[in-house]
């Protein structure tokens, strides 16, 4: 599969091919499996409440057992009073969701794929800053015509002056090829790899 090739002024100075891996063929289900088990991770389970033997007070009888005309209490944190304990409420647990490293380069390369079949797939020459300025980064967004796009920059080496310049923009994430999951290509409407950032997949896979 054959691509062009972008400067950073947004003009055409050539044709790459891309590895094989960018025409994998794509699995809706395994994709699926990937992105909601990386979303499950990301859940920290901290959630709480608390039972009647948690919350504060409810030491003593509210009242007599018989004679009152009041229906019988032991505590007042029971869970059928105002303030009292939870029943089944949530409880930290963990959403920690084993994904095998065979999937999940699998999915990777589908991702990859699925991009590059719609179009939403761009390779530029070189992606470099001079300067650690958001304004030069939003010049080469804009030349890409990628403004209005959640842009996925795929780079051979992630230096400082790119990484500081490009993390002021929403919706712009900078990565190195060894880095890539399968939820990033996926989150991203584009992603732009460099020519050296592709040869460095080429190498992998």
């Amino acid at each position: 599969m054959e691509t062009a090739v972008f400067n950073v002024k947004g003009q055409e100075s050539g044709k790459i091919d891309l590895p094989n891996v960018f025409e994998t063929k794509v699995s809706p289900a395994l994709l699926h499996e990937i992105v909601v088990g990386y979303l499950a991770n990301q859940r920290a389970g901290t959630h709480n409440t608390k039972t009647r033997g948690e919350v504060s007070g409810g030491g003593r009888k509210p009242w007599k057992e018989k004679g009152t005309g009041n229906a019988r209490s032991g505590s007042n944190r029971s869970p059928l009073w105002r303030k009292g304990g939870i029943i089944f409420g949530p409880r930290p647990h963990g959403y920690y969701q084993n994904i095998p490293q065979q999937k999940r380069q699998r999915a990777l390369s589908m991702a990859l794929a699925q991009k590059a079949k719609q179009g939403n797939l761009l390779v530029v020459d070189t992606l470099t800053v001079d300067a650690p300025k958001t304004k030069k980064v939003a010049e080469i967004i804009t030349n890409l015509k990628l403004q209005d796009s959640t842009v996925l920059l795929v780079v051979d080496k992630v230096d400082s002056n790119l990484k500081t310049a490009s993390r002021n923009i929403h919706g712009i994430v900078c990565a190195e090829p060894k880095d890539l999951n399968a939820y990033q290509v996926l989150w991203a409407n584009k992603v732009v790899f460099t020519s050296a950032a592709l040869e460095i997949v080429r190498a992998r896979q």
